[in-house]
């Protein structure tokens, strides 16, 4: 019997790949004689550089960078096994987790270390690029990133603007002419789930921004800041991108990488799953196990533990979710492709020891659902036999 495990991190305790290992270890207790596929899975966001560097035998690469606020960090990313496609999470040297949260300000943080991230995969002659974008400390458009690979932002004096996105009410012209010009021959693929627009209600700015330590006055600063960057990204660039879906995605990273990257915006969930060839990989599959963190409503839009779900439906294979906790409003994830949810913690448990032992709260969860399983297996027998004739 093979059995797939697909699930992805849980976040705040363990990367998916650690979550594939624990269910597995759990199914093959209960399976022993199961063929058990470990296909860890992400969204574009945590844990896609890992996914995608183990489903394709390749390696992960650390790199010093600019951090969000302009100290040095250091960053991994991927190289796939061919060595000629990068994965890189924004996240990893812009994103929110590397900032204290009394250190947060949209105001001021910048993507300059993702643009140093995809300067050092051009050294190692990548021809392709896939950026991740989702967990941003950032509200810069991008700008950063560009800077970093030669795009210059200039005010009325002709000076640079310094970093953040507060400073691009500021800008007067931008300076393309020293773009690092071996972009011109790398694909660019942006793993978003985000549609928002750059600016507007729904821009970047007033949907994201309050998370990254904006209040209310400085949303409305940075919202006008991006409007007036678009404008300027028209004119100068001829690039009319702020209110194309997916252009607010990381705080307006996801415009930089269509105006100066010409990048393609994709769900997360449909790039990683052509990498690792999730469908090829589910056939043949009699139970398929995902998992995630927290499971509620959200899930139904497009979440990667869902999506694999939906995916083993296509085929007929029933699937489970193991999961740290549910909202209450998950139960809708069973009109959606999923068969059935199982959560880690079955006793009252303080969120902090739940975290600390959640890879043996894993397995302990996906030995209770394979005994589940076989339970339905053995039901399934008997009232075979009990409908044959006497």
């Amino acid at each position: 019997m093979k059995i797939v495990v697909a699930p992805q991190s849980f976040k705040g305790s363990l990367d998916a790949a650690s979550v594939a290992e624990a269910i597995a270890r759990g199914v093959r207790q209960v399976f022993p004689e199961a063929d058990v596929l470990v296909l860890p899975v992400a969204d574009g966001g945590e844990g896609t550089v890992r996914a995608l560097v183990r489903a394709s035998g390749g390696r992960t690469v650390t790199t010093r960078v600019c951090g969000p606020l302009g100290r040095p960090v250091n960053a991994t990313w991927g190289l796939l096994g061919d060595g000629r496609v990068a994965v890189i999470e924004m996240a990893a040297a812009s994103g929110l987790p590397l900032i204290r949260r009394d250190q947060r300000n949209a105001s001021v943080t910048t993507t300059f270390g993702t643009g140093e991230l995809i300067r050092h995969a051009l050294d190692l002659d990548v021809r392709k690029l896939i950026v991740g974008i989702g967990g941003s400390a950032t509200n810069d458009g991008g700008v950063g990133m560009a800077q970093a690979l030669g795009v210059r932002f200039l005010d009325s004096d002709d000076h640079e603007l310094p970093f953040g996105g507060a400073a691009l009410a500021r800008l007067t012209r931008i300076d393309a002419h020293g773009l690092d010009a071996r972009l011109h021959n790398v694909e660019v693929e942006v793993a978003s789930d985000v549609n928002n627009p750059l600016y507007g209600a729904a821009g970047a700015s007033h949907v994201y921004g309050p998370q990254k330590g904006a209040g209310a006055h400085m949303v409305r600063q940075l919202d006008a800041a991006l409007e007036h960057y678009a404008h300027v990204l028209a004119r100068d660039l001829g690039k009319d991108v702020g209110q194309e879906p997916g252009s607010g995605a990381a705080g307006g990273l996801g415009a930089g990488l269509l105006a100066f990257l010409n990048a393609r915006l994709c769900p997360g969930v449909d790039i990683v799953f052509r990498a690792i060839d999730l469908n090829g990989n589910l056939k043949g599959a009699a139970l398929v196990i995902t998992g995630e963190g927290r499971i509620d409503k959200q899930d139904i839009y497009g979440k990667a533990p869902m999506a694999v779900a939906q995916a083993a439906a296509r085929q007929g294979i029933p699937s489970i979710a193991i999961v740290g906790s549910s909202g209450r409003d998950y139960r809708v994830v069973y009109e959606h492709g999923l068969d059935a949810v199982i959560g880690t913690v079955n006793r009252p448990m303080a969120l902090d020891r739940a975290i600390a032992e959640s890879a043996r709260l894993i397995t302990e969860a996906a030995m209770r659902a394979c005994r589940l399983v076989r339970v339905g297996m053995a039901v399934q027998r008997t009232a075979m036999d009990s409908d044959e004739p006497a």
